[in-house]
């Protein structure tokens, strides 16, 4: 009895199974790969004859014309001749011609720039072998001290670095009126150095005569110690223009404009200033010895020192053949 209940109860939970219909849709699997479908390809044949207009051969071209001849050995200096001679970028075979350059003029500053470091040098050389003279007349010149007669004998009494600072000047103020020149295109037909020497040697006869001249001169008149005076203090002032110009020398011969513009003017003051500043002391000096008043010092300074400027002045022109 049990076997049947067990048979029919079998059979009735088969029988909805087989009698199910299912309408959902079957879901896709997104992991199984995208198939493309099959792509034909041409396949190209490619032409071992033809070539591409821009190929080159890479085959060298033979020369039938290029024949050894038997007389010449056969070396490798005459193969590389005889390569050489057949070559179109050597041009052995052709007419020689003759080529024609400008000479190459090189305008340097080498020359002056070793003179500034030889005028640089001399300088440093002066100031450390007569320390107490550069001392006492800077003393002097600025009138930092009381004892200006005690200082001004110790200066007289040293010749020798008075001398050398002389000879400083000479050379310094004779690069500075060359400057000049050539700022003005007034340079002497020989060059710039012809005109360099033809400064030095016109300032060394001008001071010469100077000094000439005024020792004559209070001898003529018994002022000796006034003359001594006078010539005393231009030396003094002619040294520290040579000192006070060395950076203004550099500025000048290396710099460019504005720095050359600006040290030009500055040492036009400089000069100026200090010619005034010895006019005043030579005033000074002479008026507590001798009784002169300002107007006789003022013809003094057109007869001496103004007028022998304007007949430098008019010596230059005429020599540049300049006419005003």
């Amino acid at each position: 009895m049990s076997r049947l209940y067990f048979l029919f109860l079998l059979l009735m939970l088969n029988g909805p199974v087989f009698a199910q219909n299912n309408t959902d849709p079957v879901r896709n699997d997104t992991t199984a790969p995208v198939l493309s479908p099959p792509t034909t390809h041409q396949v190209l044949t490619i032409d071992a004859v033809a070539t591409f207009p821009d190929s080159i051969s890479k085959v060298p071209r033979k020369d039938s014309t290029w024949k050894w001849d038997a007389t010449i050995p056969v070396t490798m200096q005459n193969l590389q001749w005889q390569q050489m001679k057949r070559n179109p970028y050597f041009g052995f075979a052709e007419t020689p011609g003759t080529f024609y350059s400008d000479i190459r003029k090189v305008n340097g500053k080498e020359f002056l720039f070793y003179l500034l470091v030889i005028i640089l040098l001399g300088y440093a050389f002066l100031k450390n072998a007569f320390p107490k003279y550069f001392t006492d007349l800077f003393r002097l010149f600025f009138r930092t001290t009381l004892k200006q007669r005690q200082i001004k004998e110790q200066l007289m009494q040293t010749p020798l670095p008075s001398m050398l600072l002389n000879g400083f000047f000479v050379i310094t103020a004779g690069l500075y009126i060359s400057f000049l020149l050539r700022h003005y295109n007034l340079e002497i037909p020989g060059g710039f150095w012809l005109g360099f020497a033809y400064c030095c040697l016109g300032l060394t006869a001008i001071y010469f005569i100077k000094f000439i001249g005024l020792k004559i001169s209070g001898w003529l008149f018994s002022k000796s110690e006034v003359a001594d005076n006078y010539i005393f203090i231009v030396f003094v002032v002619n040294k520290m223009i040579a000192i006070l110009l060395l950076p203004f020398l550099i500025l000048l011969a290396f710099a460019t404009p504005p720095v050359y513009d600006a040290a030009l003017i500055g040492s036009y003051c400089l000069v100026g200033g200090l010619f005034c500043y010895r006019i005043i002391l030579t005033f000074a000096a002479i008026r507590n010895q001798v009784k002169v008043n300002p107007f006789h010092f003022f013809l003094y300074l057109c007869a001496f020192e103004i007028a022998p400027l304007l007949l430098i002045y008019k010596a230059l022109l005429l020599f540049f053949g300049i006419t005003t």
